[in-house]
């Protein structure tokens, strides 16, 4: 069986982040959405993205193929409900396309015209930004028994202080010593070569992801997410950093998502909670104005590759898009655009060349490469968020 994940309708309220990946790509929990979904078919998937996606991130069609909204967190019920389709036929969840199988690659518009089958059990979508942070607690559990079921966690030093260490796991390689690792209220996971350094106050649930590190003396309340090779240290609540960020200084990050590539520079401080106590708005990208979130809890959203000089701040409900350099004294507005470069006193635009030099010097330390497919895709979100830019 041929599987792909399909972006659905709600790519674009999940942007900037989709700006530069599939929603398949989106990290929650643990593992990224696509990993969750691979791990339950035990198979490979492709994806059908925007066609500008696609030089990094391809369709495969074959003679069967299972399409499916990699937006719903998979579930062993749903999975198996999904491999058990008959040809032609869609799955639906409160009218919603949850899969279909098909020997082609059919438009949304004709699913309709397929077989139909309801799925009625509940499930954890990802519909919009905050929901990264919000579902992070729910999702981090599902993948935390999923990756240990059966498993026995790499040794603990006794250095450390634990309450709660049946809810602990270590994969091979991982350190932490002289920390306190509190799981009493959500698992802790460390990913293979992680570390947490000395002096570290962690409160689950917590997910630190291959290779990323937790800098001496951080304090950290889940659930909270660090991806891949990310690095951390200050105050975090309730956040999710993407692969290859970093947040590696004193200062406070709260209810935020981070994408990949962003640096947060020292003593930077994002509010998530309004003086006044009422419920965050956040700028939407398809209505092109400032939208409820229903949540008085709502920080900063940071797309792909933006960074802030040190001492930083940001209001509460901040939409940073990908490829922005934030700098200067006041808060900046709680919407700046794609290709930014500035703060509180105006911003100009940040040229994709000199963008694509400071990705290319970043990926390096990293031992990635900013190659010909990064850059059409960020010349192409260049364009597409000219709109915005008003300087």
């Amino acid at each position: 069986m041929n599987y792909i994940l399909i972006d659905s309708e709600v790519r674009t309220s999940l942007l900037p982040f989709t700006f530069t990946r599939p929603v398949a790509e989106i990290r929650i929990g643990i593992l990224t959405l696509r990993e969750k979904w691979e791990t339950y078919l035990k198979g490979k998937t492709s994806f059908k993205t925007e066609e500008y996606l696609r030089v990094k991130y391809p369709l495969t069609v074959e003679e069967d193929n299972i399409f499916i909204d990699p937006s719903f967190l998979p579930t062993p019920d749903l999975v198996d409900c999904i491999l058990s389709l008959k040809p032609e036929t869609v799955l639906t969840y409160n009218d919603l396309v949850l899969a279909y199988r098909s020997a082609t690659d059919i438009a949304m518009s004709g699913v309709s015209a397929l077989h139909k089958k309801s799925y009625q059990k509940p499930l954890i979508r990802v519909q919009n930004t905050w929901d990264i942070f919000s579902k992070n607690g729910e999702a981090l559990q599902q993948d935390f028994e999923l990756l240990t079921k059966g498993r026995t966690s790499a040794p603990i030093s006794d250095t450390n202080s634990l309450i709660s260490p049946e809810n602990i796991f270590l994969e091979e390689g991982a350190k932490v010593e002289y920390s306190i690792l509190n799981a009493s209220e959500g698992p802790i996971y460390l990913g293979k070569d992680s570390e947490v350094m000395e002096g570290n106050m962690i409160r689950g649930g917590f997910a630190l992801c291959e290779r990323a590190v937790v800098k001496m003396g951080a304090k950290i309340y889940g659930p909270t997410t660090v991806g891949p090779y990310g690095k951390v240290c200050g105050e975090i609540n309730n956040s999710v950093i993407f692969g290859y960020s970093s947040k590696g200084h004193d200062g406070y990050l709260g209810n935020s998502v981070l994408g990949e590539w962003c640096n947060i520079g020292a003593d930077s401080n994002n509010s998530n909670l309004k003086n006044n106590y009422a419920k965050v708005r956040l700028w939407n990208y398809t209505t092109e104005r400032f939208e409820p979130t229903g949540l008085q809890f709502c920080g900063l959203m940071m797309g792909d590759h933006s960074k802030t000089a040190i001492n930083t701040m940001f209001n509460t409900g901040t939409v940073i898009g990908v490829n922005c350099n934030i700098f200067a004294t006041g808060f900046p507005r709680n919407f700046v655009p794609s290709f930014s470069w500035g703060g509180a006193s105006g911003f100009s635009t940040y040229q994709t060349a000199k963008a694509f030099e400071a990705a290319t010097v970043m990926m390096a330390r990293r031992g990635k490469t900013f190659d010909e497919k990064e850059a059409s895709i960020m010349e192409h979100v260049f364009e597409l968020t000219k709109k915005w830019r008003k300087y």
